[in-house]
């Protein structure tokens, strides 16, 4: 075990690995912005440490230096450092890049990975129940105006058995809802809301429709998607050909006080048409992410009626960081033995070059 960046060690102290006596595996970490104890819990330490001879670092990103140190002996980076095709031309015994950060981004050159064999995988799928979960109650909320019930008690204006203030809330059961995007957080809130009764309409056109069908849910176009539901969900990423693709010309095209819930990444919407349409009162709008984050103190989402407000909280919650580390390991194990990883989300290299999440500050 080698650790390097933790508290008490100055930036530039490593220690030491004889990389010519150890036939073990070289485990290189740089799991910024994931403390290493929030991801690792002692049992998932020691057993990654049972699998190689272990490169920690904790704290800020490691130094270019630090990570070109260790990398040409490395089977396995746990991080997300910057991979060109430069770099991996010094990295002939890498196997695997497992991304903590649980965005695939542009610092990776996955073609090359992939010609080369290199598994890159990223934990982004520890987010999708906790998400999916506040998605569902944040649909609800929305539906039954609950979170504005809640104010109007503690503001001293509300109205008995909700008379007046019910007059426009609707039920989730027997209604069509809509899941934009069917990736990790389509698939955890396809039973949630299935579990209402009403028909799923599915838009992804990364994913085949028979596919779609499959999953029991009907495929749709964007279109049908706004038309048609109670709610839509908007779960993809951002990607080159959606960014900013869902605007005012859809959100016109939604039953007068149906919900869209913003759940994966703003930069899928016109963020000012999303809040114009429920400031006119058109539509309801749950939002859990933001174009810029942290929220700027004067954004006019905060004074915009008919909203409920998150602060990109829905995934954070504390008993889903360890499984973070616990996937690594349960892939890491499968590699090392020639098998193919099976609990985190590899990257697909035909499409990954087109996502354009933010990563996480």
């Amino acid at each position: 075990m080698v650790w390097a960046g933790l508290a008490g060690w100055a930036a530039d102290r490593y220690s030491e690995r004889d990389m010519t006596s150890s036939a073990r595996p070289l485990i290189l970490l740089d799991p910024y912005p994931r403390p290493v104890d929030l991801i690792f819990d002692a049992a998932t330490k020691a057993r990654l440490e049972a699998l190689g001879d272990v490169i920690w670092h904790d704290g800020p990103a490691a130094a270019d230096a630090h990570i070109d140190r260790y990398l040409p002996e490395a089977t396995v980076l746990i991080g997300q450092s910057a991979l060109p095709k430069e770099r991996l031309d010094r990295a002939p015994k890498l196997r695997a890049v497992f991304n903590v950060e649980s965005n695939f981004l542009p610092n990776v050159d996955y073609e090359e990975c992939h010609r080369r064999g290199i598994a890159v995988l990223s934990t982004g799928p520890v987010f999708a129940k906790p998400v999916a979960e506040m998605a569902l109650g944040m649909a609800l909320a929305s539906a039954r105006r609950i979170h504005e019930a809640d104010a109007a008690i503690r503001a001293g204006r509300e109205t008995l058995y909700g008379e007046g203030d019910n007059a426009d809330s609707f039920l989730l059961s027997g209604r069509t809802m809509s899941l934009v995007g069917f990736g990790n957080l389509g698939r955890a809130l396809l039973p949630l809301v299935k579990a209402f009764g009403g028909e799923v309409l599915v838009c992804d056109p990364w994913i085949h429709p028979t596919v779609l069908r499959e999953a029991g849910v009907t495929p749709a176009t964007l279109e049908e998607c706004f038309r048609r539901s109670a709610v839509v969900f908007l779960l993809a990423a951002t990607t080159t050909e959606n960014a900013g693709k869902i605007d005012d010309h859809y959100f016109r095209m939604m039953a007068p006080g149906a919900v869209v819930v913003l759940a994966s990444r703003a930069g899928i919407v016109d963020f000012d048409a999303l809040l114009d349409a429920a400031g006119e009162g058109r539509i309801r709008a749950a939002i859990d992410v933001w174009p810029e984050e942290p929220i700027p103190a004067g954004h006019r989402a905060r004074r915009t009626p008919n909203t409920l407000l998150g602060a990109h909280r829905a995934g954070n919650i504390p008993e889903v960081w360890p499984w973070m580390g616990q996937m690594v390991v349960d892939d890491l194990e499968q590699i090392l033995k020639g098998l193919p990883p099976q609990r985190c989300q590899r990257a697909q290299w035909e499409t990954v070059a087109k996502v354009r999440s933010k990563p996480v500050s």
